[in-house]
This record gives C-alpha cells, structure tokens and sequence, in this order.
C-alpha cells in the first residue's frame, strides 16, 4: 500500500480498501461503496452521518485501528440531530491512519436487508408452561398457610399438581398481585413444578420466543404458547460483526484483546433486548407476559451469549467450554421480561456444530426417514449433517464469509440496491441482472424507465453464485476457475486487468460494478470448503450419492439451487429433491418452545451423531483441492447434466483420494 493512503474497514457492510490521507469518513465511505446518509451536504449540520471508531488490532485486515488515526473538525454549530456519546460525525473526521469504522443503522442510507421469516411446521402443542384460573371463591379465609402455600394447596387439590413451589422472584411481587383482583388470580406454572408468574384476575394467554442468534444475523419468533400461532418477528444485523465478520475472526480479536468478553457479551444481549421490545411492542403485549425464550446459535455464539470465553474453540482439539442443553433465568442474562421468564438453550452437537444445527435436525427430523438426507446451513460457518434412521454424523466447514459478500470487490450484504440475480447471454455475453427492491429485470445496456428502481450499489452472495454460474456456463471461465483468454475476444465486458481479466457486471455514472479473478478465487475457496466437509460425512457413512438435500439459513434461502450445484457447493442430486428449510435452526427453536417433548427427543439425539472434525480429519485437504473445480475435479453430476448443458471439460484429472463404499 502506498505510504500517503491508509486501510479502512466499514462494519457491518464489511466494505474495505485504501484512501488517501485526510480524506474525510464520508468522501472514504463513498469511494468505498458504503452509503451514510448525510442531508445537509458534508457541513456538519444535520447530525445523520454520526459513525463510531472500533479500537484494537486486527490481524486478519491488517490494521491496527485507534483513535488517534483520525482528526475531528470543530463543529461551528450544533447538530440538528444531537451527536451521541461516542460517535462522530463522518462529514468532520479526516483519516490519518488505519481505522475500522461502525456505521450505525440509522445512519445507514440503505439498512441490511435481515430476511429469516417464520416457516409453517406443524408442531404438537405441549409447552413447558401451562396456564391455571384461582377465582377468588376457592379461597379459604381460614387457612393458617401462606398465601403462596395455599395457592399451591389449591393447585395441588383442583389440577394434581404435585411439589409445586413459587418462584422466589413471584414471591416477593404476590402481595400486590392478589390486592389488585380481589384475590381472583392466573398462575403460570412451569414444567408442572414451579410457579413463575401471576396476574391478578383471569388471563387467558402467555407467550414465549424462538431466538436464533447467528454470526451475522439474529432473528426472534414470538409465539402465543397456547394456540402456538407466530404473533410477530423481527431479525437484525449482529452487531458483533464489527469486531470481525467471521466468527474465528471474533476469536482472534478476543486472543488479543482478552477484556473485550464483557463488551461482546453485552452486545449481543443488548440487540436480543431489542429485538425483543420489538416484537412485544409489534404484538401489543406486555414483556411480562413473556414468560420463556429458547435459544440456539453455532458454539461461538452460545459462548459468547453466556459470557463463556470461546478461545478454547480457537485452536485444536476445539473443546467446548460447556455443550448440554441448560435452563436459566432471562434475567442472569441482562434479558429484561417477567423477572421469572425462563431461558431454554438447545445442546451443542460439537466443538464447531452448535445448537442452531441441533435445531436444524429438530426442525427436519433426518431420524425418521430412510432417505439419506444432507442438511446444510450455509453460513460464515457452514453446519452439515449427513444420515438417516440409520445414523446420523455431523461437522461444520469455514467457508468464511465470502457467500455473504465479504471478500468480494463489489460485495455486500443483502440490501435494497444489490444485485441478487444474473442472467448472461451465452453468445453476446450482455448480462440482465435484478435487484433487491426492484421486481423487474435491468442492465446498464437497456436500463428500466422504472422511478421506483433502486440504484445499483454492490452485489450479495446470491448474485455472486449466479454470476460465477452463468460466466462458467458461457465459457467465459473454465473448470479451474480462471478467464479464458480467447474470452475477451467475444464482448468488450470482459476486460484486460494486469494478467488476467474481469467481467464488467453493471455501469452507470456512479458504479462500475466487475467481478474480477481474485472474487472467484474467494468463491472457490468457500464453495471447496463447503463441498469437502459434505463428501467427508459421505465418506463417513460410506455412500456416493444423497437423496435429499435440504439448505438451511437465510442465505440457503435466498440462492436459486440450481447455480449451487452448478457451482458446486452441494453434491449432485435430482434439483426436485434439493429446497429451501429457511430458517431452520429457527423453526428447531421454535419447535423446541412449543413442544417440551421435543427437548427430550433432539438432546438424545444429539448423543447419537458421530461428529467430525473437519480441521483434523484425515483427508480433508484431498477433498478439499478436488472440490475448487467447477463444479467439481472429478464428480460426474449426472442429474445436473440433465437440466443444463455444462461445458466439457478440457482436462479430466483423477481423483487422489479412493473413494470407499
């Protein structure tokens, strides 16, 4: 990097690059792709362009960002909107060093498009807590007990409720409850052993939630626990992604800032909180009337949100701190509901398969098929489960976070105004693309006369898979990934770039948008990464094809299947056998809420799978140099041949690995 420019990392669109010294936060956002909203032209009157500085060293970028490396202007008048404690102004802070900057969401011009809506599951209803009427003419006046121990007499003599206890919590709030319904009361009992809350006269409905906290989204599912129906749900960005994009990328910042737990504890807690409100406010219902949460997350995650140190994940043999499926209280977690609601956290599997792909295997119950079925949740940090009736065996891939847009030139999380389909004409090479926010289909060359048509600012994940696809399908790149030389012949788009070449994707005055040989390697490496940890669990369990494939997470559900395959981040398979589960580990969650039995049943089998991992498996480097081909060094994929026509391959090498089986 020159000397008069300095690094810059923009968090959460994960955009990066070098601008020159003294450039402003808002000119270095704009050269970098990263809109922060600004309405009074740079002069630092409004107040919307308020950005926050994230110290510490980071390894993985190279830079090593402070406070020091960046000059404040003096406000010559106060802003309209009032600048927050430790914030600044991007308009009135110049660089004069290396820095990594959070754009909070209100001064993001375009927000993360979060997108891990509900899916439909029948579910039985059997939920952990269960609803009790005392109207007051079942008092005895003349009982000598405490008001709580009579209460649990009455339970005991009206439901068979056996050992009921309150809740100490409950206790202390009683007195005023019984004075404000004359006595007439609701109880709450929680696993038919212990009440944790009361309302005074007769409420028919409680509720509880289904949290998934993922690397870099977090979603929430509030639920009616009586009829079980989805009353509201809101998702957001982890605001942990500012301290690395990745989740190892989290760990190393924590290897080198060790009292940084807290602050990435408190983090994550803080957003659930508000998504929490969120969902509450949304259904009109009081947080006290939630009454249990369950939770799940990769082991990362689920260390972090109990404030357990995950460093031991961070090096082999990647031992969890703690793996089984706990019960707490909402509150020990700074969650702020009913000061009873309890807290349910699914098991981990292993030292990289969290409880979010338990509730995966929840949610799709691979146990009661014959069918050999792959699960995958495609994620900065991909969760495979492989098996049926017979056995199940499990592991996980760090295919980094590249499929989200990270790593990528042009790339960005999905949002309004990135392209997130690409479709290439195979003789002319003139791409059509659409964008999130729009319906219709444009290029540069024929440009919509549509108002309401977003402008174009990067690409996310589902657009790169598909431009890679359609480049590899028009012979423009061959099976190793790499431009064809005679390619530039063909169409002005693919252009001369040092020694190799890119594809000019979109241009309009104020984007030119390529994808460059560097961002398919990127691709390439995720995409090996993924399909090497699904063909160890195949060899694992000794078969060569799968019947069903089944992709989970917000971004499984976003990519067409078909380009996945082509691409090859799956193993070949009938495309009317490969869908979409969405948000699976959600739906487990959720599952899990509702149903108590279900606890019960995914903890035993979660004793059951074999896990592997794949950072000391034997093999895994084989499979994983055989999978960066296009769609694979060696696998026929005979069911994809029969939907598309993919190019011969010039060059058929063999496999260094035997197969078994």
């Amino acid at each position: 990097m020159e000397s008069d420019h300095v690094r810059v990392l923009f968090s959460p669109s994960g955009r990066r690059g070098a601008v020159a010294i003294g450039t402003s936060l808002l000119d270095a956002s704009d050269q970098l792709g990263v809109e922060i909203e600004s309405l009074c032209g740079g002069r630092g009157a409004c107040g919307h362009c308020q950005v926050e500085i994230i110290e510490g060293e980071f390894p993985k970028e190279r830079i090593k960002s402070c406070s020091s490396h960046l000059k404040q202007r003096d406000l010559v008048e106060e802003t309209t909107l009032p600048l927050k404690e430790g914030r600044l102004l991007a308009c009135q802070t110049t660089l004069s060093g290396d820095v990594v900057i959070n754009v909070p969401r209100e001064s993001q011009v375009h927000p993360p498009h979060v997108c891990k809506p509900a899916r439909i599951h029948k579910t039985t209803l059997n939920s952990k807590i269960k609803l009790y009427y005392i109207d007051s003419a079942l008092f005895d006046s003349k009982s000598e007990l405490g008001e709580a121990e009579h209460l649990c007499q009455l339970l005991k003599t009206h439901w068979r409720l056996e050992s009921v206890r309150f809740d100490l919590d409950l206790i202390q709030l009683l007195p005023g409850i019984l004075e404000s319904g004359n006595l007439s009361i609701t109880l709450a009992v929680y696993d038919e052993s212990e009440v944790i809350a009361a309302y005074s006269g007769q409420q028919e409905s409680c509720y509880g939630a289904a949290v998934d906290i993922g690397s870099t989204t977090l979603a929430i599912q509030l639920c009616q626990l009586n009829s079980g129906d989805i009353v509201a749900e809101a998702g957001s960005i982890n605001p942990q992604v500012q301290y690395g994009e990745d989740v190892m990328s989290r760990v190393s910042y924590l290897m080198m800032h060790k009292q940084s737990l807290h602050k990435l504890t408190s983090l994550v807690r803080s957003e659930i909180q508000s998504l929490i409100d969120q969902v509450c406010e949304r259904a009109g219902i009081d947080p006290s009337l939630l009454l249990e949460l369950t939770f799940v997350g990769n082991p990362i995650m689920h260390h972090l949100f109990l404030g357990i140190t995950p460093l031991s994940l961070g090096q082999a043999p990647f031992r969890l701190i703690a793996s089984d499926s706990m019960v707490l209280k909402c509150k020990d977690l700074n969650l702020k509901c009913h000061p009873a609601t309890r807290g349910y956290l699914l098991p981990c599997i292993a030292g990289h398969v969290g409880s979010d792909a338990a509730a995966m295997v929840l949610a799709e119950a691979p146990w009661e098929s014959e069918e050999i079925t792959l699960l995958v949740d495609v994620g900065t940090n991909a969760e495979i489960v492989l098996g049926n009736q017979s056995r199940l065996f499990a592991t996980s891939s760090p295919t980094g976070p590249a499929f989200e847009g990270a790593q990528i030139e042009f790339g960005q999380r999905a949002a309004p105004g990135a392209i997130e389909r690409v479709r290439i004409d195979p003789k002319t090479l003139e791409p059509s693309v659409k964008i999130i926010g729009s319906q219709s289909w444009t290029s540069d060359a024929h440009p919509q006369s549509d108002l309401d048509l977003p402008e174009v600012t990067g690409i996310c994940g589902s657009g790169i898979i598909e431009v890679i696809g359609e480049l590899y399908l028009a012979d423009v790149i061959g099976a190793d990934g790499r431009f064809n030389e005679q390619s530039r012949q063909r169409s002005s788009r693919i252009i001369l770039d040092g020694k190799t070449y890119r594809y000019l994707l979109y241009k309009n005055d104020s984007i030119t948008l390529t994808i460059s040989q560097t961002d398919i390697r990127a691709i390439q490496l995720a995409k090996a990464a993924l399909y090497a940890g699904i063909r160890l669990l195949m060899e694992s369990y000794g078969c060569d094809r799968v019947d069903r494939i089944r992709l989970a997470g917000a971004f499984g559900g976003q990519i067409d299947v078909k380009y996945a395959m082509i691409l090859g981040m799956i193993p070949d398979c009938p495309l009317d056998q490969v869908s979409a589960a969405g948000n699976a580990a959600g739906t487990g969650a959720r599952v899990a809420l509702l149903d108590s039995h279900s606890r019960n049943k995914i903890e035993q089998v979660v004793e059951q799978i074999t896990k592997i991992e794949t950072a000391i498996a034997e093999g895994f480097q084989e499979l994983f140099v055989d999978a960066m081909a296009i769609p694979h060094s060696t696998d026929p994929f005979v069911n994809l041949n029969q939907v598309v026509a993919l190019p011969d391959r010039r060059d058929k090498p063999v496999s260094r690995r035997r197969r078994r089986g």
